[in-house]
């Protein structure tokens, strides 16, 4: 079976070429970032407030969809929520679609935003973990990856069950809401006021601001803000340099965003109850929400966290490594970004509360695939999980699909956890994926181009000889380098980012 790569994105079904790889730098693929979470927490908000009657009639106007795989939260326990942005053309009028494109012009969706919102009715307190659009993963009922963001084209069940099974975080609830409702928040508040200590730029979502200083910002330049993945700052020397991280950086300065969008709702929104109710007319028809997300939960919900404040919610992103220009399976895929273990792990035990797996390591057995192509690779893999205490029943090859390739932990369903437990036993680029293919063991592992057994002495490592960068907080003693150097979970705003305004200070439009 062969996966679509991208299959929405007009460049990506063709073969690459040198041409084409150059005037796919050169093209921007509009990637809309929104602040969703925002825009629940919002909502919440004005649920709290709001009588019954009224509700129940913005209620009425959500978009109820039918999601599989949803985890059934239990009363009064912590539950997660995936929270999407969408960048589907199908719900966009004419005057939209001139600014974004029509639905024959970029077809399908995919989740631009991906964050999981986690919510302790017990401790009242909630967390937000993003996901990378371009994260690289397992595709459910495809032997192939792709990037997370492209599950959403077989709609919202696969996506949760990408997130579900890939990175074993169970999700309670689905929320999608497409980015141009963003601006008609933007523009019902007024406007927003950011601080820009660099004159930015970039020319793929229309971000110009060529001064420093504290500006306001319409709904249209906010979402070039939000938007942009390519951007550009001056130094004082006069010369235009482009922030390296592109995505990742992306998310960095929504995080920051967000914070500023939610003091400008509670600052002009939740004290005006027209103000209120221009929010949620404008949100309500194009928010999407699973079918079993009642109103009866909102509203319970909204009472427990009505007084949260947004600016102390702990937010991460999971630690990726950057792959440029990547190859997999014949087709070029651009740049995309491997796992990173243990740090993944990490944030997602921190922020989200995973409880670790019960199972113990010689409950279950494993096989090991050699998917690089490096010599001697399964058995001398075998041999280390051996002695960290597994069962392993056999070892044998993969096919390889990439001179860079991550490793697979493939499980059959209900064999979850015996996976987790494995991946917890490894670093580098590891991720999971469920199968229904598996003959030799319930649990099966696919090596790939870096790996190491956490637990193993130092020449455990399967690392080939090209890439010998080592991961980002590796311990030397346990980890010995794996792969790409890991990013961050948590960056603080670098000198050129937007941010909020410091107090007092005088506003001027951009431009």
């Amino acid at each position: 079976m062969t996966f679509p790569v991208e299959p929405s994105d007009r460049d990506s079904q063709r073969p690459a070429t040198p041409r084409r790889q150059r005037r796919y730098k050169r093209k921007s693929r509009a990637r809309k970032g929104r602040n969703i979470a925002i825009v629940l927490v919002g909502i919440l908000a004005v649920i709290a407030l709001a009588g019954y009657g009224y509700v129940r009639y913005r209620y009425g106007q959500i978009k109820k969809l039918s999601v599989q795989n949803l985890t059934a939260p239990v009363s009064n326990q912590p539950m997660n929520i995936l929270i999407v942005g969408s960048n589907s053309r199908a719900a966009l009028n004419g005057k939209q679609a001139s600014a974004f494109g029509t639905p024959q012009q970029v077809g399908g969706a995919r989740s631009d935003v991906t964050m999981v919102l986690h919510i302790d009715p017990k401790t009242r307190s909630v967390s937000l973990v993003s996901i990378p659009r371009d994260l690289f993963m397992p595709i459910p009922g495809s032997s192939l990856s792709n990037r997370v963001d492209a599950s959403l084209n077989a709609g919202p069940s696969q996506l949760v069950k990408t997130v579900e099974q890939d990175l074993g975080i169970s999700i309670s609830h689905y929320v999608e809401l497409n980015f141009d409702t963003f601006q008609s928040i933007v523009q019902t508040l007024g406007g927003l006021d950011m601080y820009f200590p660099y004159p930015v730029r970039d020319a793929y979502s229309g971000l110009n601001v060529p001064n420093t200083g504290c500006h306001y910002l319409n709904g249209f330049q906010a979402l070039a803000v939000v938007r942009a993945r390519h951007l550009e700052y001056q130094t004082s020397s006069g010369q235009w340099i482009e922030d390296p991280l592109g995505d990742l950086s992306r998310i960095r300065r929504d995080h920051e965003f967000m914070r500023v969008l939610f003091a400008a709702v509670k600052a002009k929104g939740i004290s005006n109850p027209l103000t209120l109710n221009s929010i949620l007319s404008s949100v309500a028809p194009d928010l999407q929400v699973d079918s079993s997300f009642s109103l009866g939960d909102m509203i319970s919900l909204a009472s427990k966290f009505r007084s949260i404040n947004p600016n102390t919610i702990p937010t991460a992103t999971l630690p990726v490594a950057l792959v440029n220009n990547y190859t997999y399976n014949g087709a070029n895929y651009g740049d995309v970004v491997f796992p990173a273990q243990p740090q993944d792990q990490s944030v997602i035990n921190q922020y989200l509360d995973v409880p670790p797996p019960l199972v113990k390591k010689g409950s279950f057995s494993i096989s090991v695939l050699n998917g690089s192509g490096i010599a001697q690779q399964a058995a001398k893999i075998s041999q280390q999980l051996t002695a960290d205490g597994f069962s392993v029943a056999s070892t044998g090859n993969a096919k390889i699909l990439s001179k860079n390739v991550e490793s697979i932990i493939y499980y059959k369903a209900g064999y979850l956890q015996q996976a987790e437990l494995l991946r917890n036993s490894l670093s580098g680029s590891v991720i999971m994926g469920e199968s229904s293919t598996l003959s030799q063991a319930p649990v099966e592992l696919v090596a790939g181009t870096t790996l190491t057994v956490a637990n193993s002495q130092a020449t455990a490592t399967t690392q080939a000889p090209s890439t010998t960068t080592t991961s980002a907080g590796s311990t030397p003693t346990t980890l010995v380098p794996v792969t790409l150097p890991a990013t961050a979970s948590v960056t603080p705003l670098q000198p050129w980012d937007p941010r909020a305004c410091p107090a007092g200070s005088k506003v001027t439009p951009v431009g």
